[in-house]
């Protein structure tokens, strides 16, 4: 599946993106605020990232910006939390600040209801209050829960802020780029 959002193309995880993947994500900035990314971050690991498995119903996406060549900015989709849709992302830290995030959020929201999700959850841990600028300004309201997530680059769990997107709640779902 692709997606194209105004300044972004969203695009499958090819096998030949492992280096693409591994310059932007090893920094431990970014991964400390990701879920199952580790730190630090090898060559392997983004080998063994471009080589895994997708279940269609909750597909990743490279973030690439087509006006610069197609270059790699990012990564989001959606993982599986117990069958609910979750949103996951990360932007490499040149990018941070102009809207990539927010921008790639409304795009998964978009792709998770054309697949059908009713619902998308995500989190942010408590020290990363910029991620839930993005999940809010993409169209999450954030629950009132915070919960312990396991964070594999800090090896060990950090308290997170959870949110919720109900997709079938045209007033929160953003609108697609023409």
């Amino acid at each position: 599946m692709f997606y194209r959002s105004i300044r972004l193309f969203l695009r499958p995880v090819w096998p030949e993106d492992w280096q693409d993947i591994w310059q932007g994500i090893a920094d431990e900035g970014i991964t400390r605020n990701l879920a199952t990314a580790p730190w630090p971050y090898t060559r392997d690991h983004a080998r063994s990232f471009v080589s895994l498995s997708r279940d269609p119903a909750f597909p990743s996406f490279l973030l690439t910006r087509p006006s610069h060549g197609g270059a790699v900015i990012g990564c989001a989709g959606l993982g599986d939390q117990g069958g609910k849709a979750e949103l996951g992302y990360w932007i490499a830290r040149p990018y941070w600040g102009q809207g990539y995030a927010t921008e790639a959020a409304k795009a998964v929201l978009e792709i998770a209801r054309m697949l059908g999700h009713d619902q998308v959850v995500a989190s942010h841990f408590l020290d990363n209050p910029a991620s839930g600028k993005v999940l809010r300004k993409a169209g999450f309201r954030p629950t009132g829960r915070v919960e312990p997530h396991r964070c594999v680059a800090r090896g060990e769990d950090a308290d997170a802020a959870v949110y919720l997107c109900d997709l079938d709640e045209d007033s929160r779902m953003p609108q697609r780029a023409a």
